[in-house]
């Protein structure tokens, strides 16, 4: 685990996640109205959640944990990012919808649950969480050890192929490097993409953002997921992959093609932008 990349991935989200949130009009009015910022893909993965424990890795600033928490789950959330904490406590209270948030790293946070008894029916994660792990083994245990016997793991996540290439849709990254990638800092992706990520409604918000502390970001393949999570000891139920990404325009010319999917440019070839799991612990 390199937890010194981790502490600075911390330092670049607490910058980038003021910016992101700049961008979004009134978003507890938007929940309290009954608004929800989930998609189909991961509540088809889910299943019923009325009642069922949660745990939301890299839940950010919890615009997602508060919508499932309003589908009846009893959710945590945890994030590494102290603005992301703080303001998913705030729009809890705000929105008057009730869920526990939890400031740390997940990798080091797993392990303390796991040896207080406490378990989850769920265990979600979704869109860009991956990439900011420097071990997958042990967040796979970590998983495991957290989910109550015949419980699930979802995730939700931009597809690795997807991550080889640049924004302008040249290859620029090793699918099978494990070396951490340098980068300039997490980006203000909530501005390049517009209203897809601002439900509650899109503003102007931060102009020109520029984050001043680096991140690092990991690349691992759709096997070295599975492969972690089968050596956890779960049971993959159900895998899918996508020819959209939800919500993210990550990339030049990409057109919403209904609902919050982007899709690539019409004159280009379909390819997976995005996939999802579920896996479960036997019983």
């Amino acid at each position: 685990m390199r937890s010194d990349l981790h502490e600075a991935n911390r330092l670049s989200w607490n910058a980038a996640t003021r910016a992101h949130n700049s961008h979004k009009a009134d978003q507890a009015a938007f929940f309290r109205n009954g608004g929800s910022t989930l998609y189909p893909e991961e509540l088809q993965l889910l299943g019923h959640l009325d009642g069922l424990r949660l745990l939301h890795l890299q839940c950010n600033a919890g615009q997602d944990s508060l919508s499932l928490a309003r589908l009846g789950a009893r959710v945590t959330g945890v994030d590494i990012a102290d603005s992301a904490i703080d303001f998913a406590r705030q729009l809890s209270r705000d929105s008057g919808i009730a869920a526990d948030f939890q400031r740390d790293d997940i990798l080091r946070w797993l392990p303390v649950p796991a040896t207080r008894g406490e378990r989850f029916e769920r265990v979600f994660a979704s869109y860009g969480t991956l990439v900011w792990l420097s071990d997958l083994k042990r967040w796979a245990d970590g998983i495991a050890q957290v989910l109550v016997p015949g419980g699930r793991f979802v995730l939700v996540e931009f597809h690795p192929f997807a991550l080889y290439f640049a924004p302008h849709w040249q290859p620029a990254y090793d699918y099978f490097s494990r070396e951490p990638i340098a980068e300039s800092g997490v980006s203000d992706y909530v501005a390049e993409s517009g209203a897809s990520l601002a439900p509650s409604g899109y503003r102007a918000g931060v102009e020109n953002f520029s984050n001043p502390h680096p991140s690092y970001e990991f690349q691992w393949g759709l096997a070295d997921v599975i492969g972690a999570l089968l050596g956890a000891g779960l049971q993959l139920e159900r895998l899918e992959e996508y020819p959209y990404a939800n919500g993210w325009a990550g990339f030049d010319g990409m057109r919403d093609g209904g609902g919050g999917r982007m899709l690539p440019p019409a004159d280009r070839p379909r390819l997976p932008l995005m996939y999802g799991l579920s896996a479960r612990k036997p019983r």
